[in-house]
């Protein structure tokens, strides 16, 4: 029933878009009453106890009783009912991959962190990212039918409408979504990491109350989320944000965009990854020394551990890489204002 729904919204039936406004209505604000909720989607009292009637038929919608109030009739309660549908995240990082389990209402059922993972540009790569996806799904507790959406996180150039990444896993001319899809055999979404992580902390995260945010995620690369008046700013290709690949530095450092002088050349995770290598074979001393000579994987986590631990190596050049960074943001702050 739920996936017959989601295959109504998609066709844009009327009725089917009013309940997609009523769902998004109890995901922003929680339970609320039917009079209430007829105020905020401007539909009349008789309309809305219908809708809510057949969405409580389908699943989606629980009667949480009555609302204690001091005087006069209690009303009854409406709110998503969380065992209608599920939701599976994944975030791909440069070691290691992270998969969550949502339920209807967004509460974690399930999460599984730092999962060893070398991320790759190939098509081996992409196929062992299918197989752990498919063993966290194989592993989970619910029932595989009420998976709704699976919404992956990559990194650089995404159009989240299409389905089309551009700066990785581009092996094919089809959308990226639609292969993942065929995979997996679920329905499959794609977005660029950062916008994702920007979303999140919107809806769940540090943001209170705010509707105009600029979210820095400063990881291998660096990126920027854009939330204008509490609505994503995606650009018109899908492609906002690349804020590492702004032209900053004169330099002769490549970045793998193929440009030399990126910003993120100079002021991102893969910076200080680079900056420590460089200074270490240079003759610098830190905790991390013998890693780095015998050339073992070093990553972002053992940068900080080193600064946690005051490491003055590690911490100059965080400290070097965070004024350069700070700079940028200022340039940032003039612009919109968050």
């Amino acid at each position: 029933m739920n996936k017959q729904f989601l295959a109504e919204i998609e066709k844009g039936s009327k009725n089917a878009l009013i309940k997609k406004k009523i769902i998004n209505h109890y995901i922003y604000n929680g339970n609320s009453t039917i009079t209430d909720l007829s105020k905020e989607i401007d539909l009349s009292v008789p309309t809305v106890t219908k809708l809510i009637g057949e969405m409580c038929e389908e699943g989606f919608i629980n009667d949480y009783g009555k609302l204690e109030t001091s005087g006069g009739r209690h009303p009854n309660l409406y709110g998503l009912n969380p065992g209608s549908g599920y939701f599976i995240g994944v975030d791909i990082k440069q070691f290691a991959v992270n998969i969550g389990l949502i339920n209807f209402k967004g509460d974690m059922v399930e999460l599984k962190m730092n999962i060893p993972y070398i991320f790759e540009n190939t098509i081996e790569s992409l196929n062992k990212l299918c197989q752990l996806i498919l063993n966290f799904i194989k592993k989970s507790p619910i029932d595989k039918e009420k998976i709704l959406n699976i919404n992956m996180n990559i990194s650089g150039r995404v159009n989240p409408e299409s389905g089309y990444s551009y700066s990785i896993f581009y092996f094919e001319e089809r959308p990226l979504a639609e292969i993942l899809s065929e995979k997996l055999s679920y329905k499959v979404t794609i977005d660029n990491d950062t916008r994702a992580m920007t979303y999140g902390e919107y809806m769940v995260g540090g943001v209170n109350s705010e509707k105009d945010i600029i979210f820095v995620n400063i990881s291998w690369g660096l990126g920027i989320g854009i939330i204008i008046d509490g609505k994503v700013y995606t650009g018109k290709s899908g492609f906002s944000g690349e804020f590492g690949h702004v032209s900053t530095y004169d330099n002769e450092i490549i970045c793998h965009c193929g440009k030399k002088g990126c910003l993120e050349t100079e002021a991102s995770g893969l910076a200080m990854h680079r900056m420590l290598i460089e200074r270490i074979k240079g003759g610098a001393s830190s905790i991390l020394s013998e890693l780095v000579l015998k050339e073992e994987n070093l990553t972002l986590d053992d940068i900080i551990a080193a600064v946690i631990k005051e490491d003055m190596l590690c911490i100059d050049i965080v400290e070097e890489v965070g004024q350069k960074l700070g700079k940028q943001i200022a340039g940032l702050i003039n612009i919109f204002n968050p």
